[in-house]
């Protein structure tokens, strides 16, 4: 009897002790799988840096990936690349472009219910809109649009995104986003972090420019 209960403590101790450490991740979920490749497929990849995607891997492996240590889902996407300033001094230019990702940006990201942060910073995206989309991913707390080469109106549906802590929209490169108005930001209740200067900027010299023609 004695033998038996020091075996269930010891079996307990060691459910336990996963759930602390998070050792009983089960792997990303299918759909969630098929929605990270779905978002590859949109995008031009250069120098193949997600060439680890794909494949019977987890994609909890993936390059650029972290899931949930318990659950399993995707929590967050690291898929930013260095700024200008981070190559400064190794390369020019034109080698500073090569590592960038750029394309469209694949609303099958909407399937990755549970994803907090979002990084694609220091991309080179040739002026395209930010996606309305992104403004439905609930779940997001950090996105860094940072110098990605986003451009046109940045989208009021980012005010949607009640649970963000940090945001950046810096503009950088050749594109610049602007803003017509705040309003979207009073819903940001949470929000800790904000770089919008240089979008409302450019939109303030614009105005200005065509009120003087």
């Amino acid at each position: 009897m004695s033998a038996l209960l020091t075996i269930s403590f010891l079996w307990i101790a060691t459910i336990s002790l996963g759930i602390c450490y998070g050792n009983f991740n089960s792997g990303c979920s299918p759909s969630e799988r098929e929605a990270l490749l779905k978002f590859q497929h949109e995008l031009i990849d250069p120098l193949n840096r997600l060439s680890s995607w794909g494949g019977k891997e987890d994609c909890c492996r993936w390059f650029g990936v972290i899931c949930h240590n318990l659950t399993g889902h995707v929590i967050e996407l690291h898929l930013g690349s260095l700024s200008y300033e981070g190559y400064y001094g190794e390369a020019d230019k034109e080698y500073y472009m090569k590592p960038t990702f750029s394309g469209k940006i694949s609303p099958s990201l909407l399937n990755l219910k549970h994803l907090r942060h979002l990084d694609l910073s220091n991309n080179d995206f040739g002026g395209i809109q930010i996606p309305k989309f992104l403004g439905s991913m609930g779940s997001l707390r950090y996105l860094n649009l940072s110098g990605a080469g986003f451009g046109g109106m940045v989208p009021h549906e980012l005010g949607n995104l009640s649970n963000l802590h940090y945001l950046n929209l810096k503009a950088g490169g050749y594109y610049y986003p602007y803003v017509e108005n705040l309003h979207w930001l009073s819903s940001l209740s949470v929000l800790e972090f904000l770089d919008l200067i240089i979008a409302l900027k450019v939109r303030f010299l614009l105005n200005l420019k065509t009120s003087l023609l």
